[in-house]
């Protein structure tokens, strides 16, 4: 692991494809040919990082700064009930202006970043995938420095893939993209995220979808597009990668 072995972090970005993104493992661990998937593709924020309840705490702020509708606590519940798109034609926001918010949530997630931590379990799976040979990647809307913040040095050296700063309806092309360069056949990729526009992006790319419970959208609306597997607890991730 990077943090174990004297490996600088800021240079293990740039040497392998000559890109920050595509990253080398410390170590390339035997893949288990058991695995029913070879790769699993992370989404960051409410799926790998535990950041929802970070977003509760500073949204009244952020609605005042951005003239967005205050709302009590049952009117945030609700906004799990919706997908993004859903949440710019409901409270009548302009792509532009969302596109603003989230820069400004990720500088200021940036500047808090200490309170955001992974998600309770999610530690001992990217272990045991990454023991495994699994290939893991995150593809995130997010910025590149709060991925690298939350997962810290030692995980970062499970990962082949990270990409950051995804446009909000843009992770079908990095999906392929990954595809691609890890060689990975779609139907041995799983794609995990929290989101609606996560699973509708899998399905485009042809890469089976596994929506977790613990994030941004309610469960019954991820349930009701019918994804591959759902997640309650983290664990659950390592059964359906094992098979």
């Amino acid at each position: 692991m990077i943090g174990d072995s004297g490996y600088n972090p800021d240079e293990y970005w740039r040497v392998r494809c000559g890109t920050k993104n595509c990253i080398p493992r410390l170590q390339s661990p035997h893949r288990d040919s058991s695995m029913k998937y070879q790769l699993v593709i992370f989404d960051f924020d409410g799926t790998l990082a535990d950041s929802y309840p970070w977003f509760l705490s500073v949204f009244q702020d952020l609605a005042q700064r951005y003239r967005l509708p205050r709302m009590d606590s049952t009117d945030l519940e609700k906004l799990r009930g919706f997908d993004v798109r859903q949440i710019l034609k409901e409270y009548h926001i302009p792509l532009w202006k969302g596109i603003l918010i989230g820069n400004h949530l990720k500088r200021l997630m940036a500047s808090q970043i200490e309170e955001i931590h992974l998600v309770d379990g999610m530690q001992s799976v990217i272990e045991r995938l990454g023991s495994a040979g699994v290939k893991l990647a995150v593809v995130t809307s997010n910025a590149e420095k709060n991925v690298r913040q939350v997962l810290g040095s030692g995980n970062l050296g499970y990962f082949d893939w990270i990409e950051s700063g995804v446009s909000l309806f843009g992770k079908k092309k990095k999906f392929q993209q990954i595809l691609r360069k890890t060689g990975v056949p779609a139907g041995q990729a799983l794609s995990i995220g929290d989101e609606v526009r996560d699973l509708h992006s899998a399905r485009a790319a042809n890469i089976p979808f596994g929506a977790v419970t613990w994030g941004y959208t309610d469960r019954q609306i991820l349930q009701a597009h019918a994804p591959e597997a759902l997640f309650e607890h983290p664990e659950q991730i390592l059964a359906a990668v094992e098979g």
